[in-house]
Order: C-alpha cells, then structure tokens, then sequence
C-alpha cells in the first residue's frame, strides 16, 4: 500500500510559519496541532526567511520561491489579508473590552 504525498498551499505554509513565530509554543507542538511534520515546518520557516531547506544529503534544495528576496503579488495580497483579519479581530476584542469597562465601572445602587 503506498502513500500519497500531501501538497500544501503556499498560504498554509505561511500561516503555520507566522502561527510558530507568533505562538511562543514549541515547534514539535504546532506541527502536531497542524498534523505535519516538524521538519516540514522548520523548512518552511527557512525558505520564508531566505534561506533553503536542506536536503538529507545536506545539500540545498533549489526552490523558486527563496530565488527572490522579494515576496509576490500573490504573497503580498495574502498577507494583507491576514493582515486585514488580524486587525479586524482585533478591533472586536476591543469593543467588547470597552463595554465591559463601562458596565464595571457602573456605580452600584
């Protein structure tokens, strides 16, 4: 029985890398959380950061993404749509906050 190898979106990819950068949590945690390997992850954060993945030969695997320093189109529509998310999340937390400042700081009768 042989197994199919899993594709994964570039934009998955660059979530899970801002997930780990972001999280604080070790690393083997959010590949487990995300069901993929660490190693998958670790090379995923090197090619965002410029660098490239190595191979089990210890050579370095070409890849067109790290080719460019210089993110997309694509990638940067992406991103500021997380961007755009984040903030809008943000500002919900916010407003609840303030409402539950002002029903707290009511004067008891």
């Amino acid at each position: 029985m042989t197994k199919t190898r899993r594709e994964f979106t570039p934009e998955f990819k660059r979530e899970a890398v801002a997930l780990l950068e972001s999280s604080g949590r070790p690393q083997t945690q959010i590949a487990a959380e995300l069901g993929i390997q660490p190693s998958m992850l670790r090379s995923w954060r090197a090619i965002q950061h410029g660098g490239q993945p190595r191979s089990r030969a210890g050579q370095a695997t070409s890849s067109p993404a790290a080719a460019s320093s210089l993110p997309s189109p694509a990638d940067q529509a992406a991103e500021i749509a997380r961007l755009k998310r984040e903030l809008d999340r943000t500002r919900m937390e916010r407003d609840i906050l303030k409402k539950a400042i002002g029903i707290f700081s009511e004067p008891s009768k």
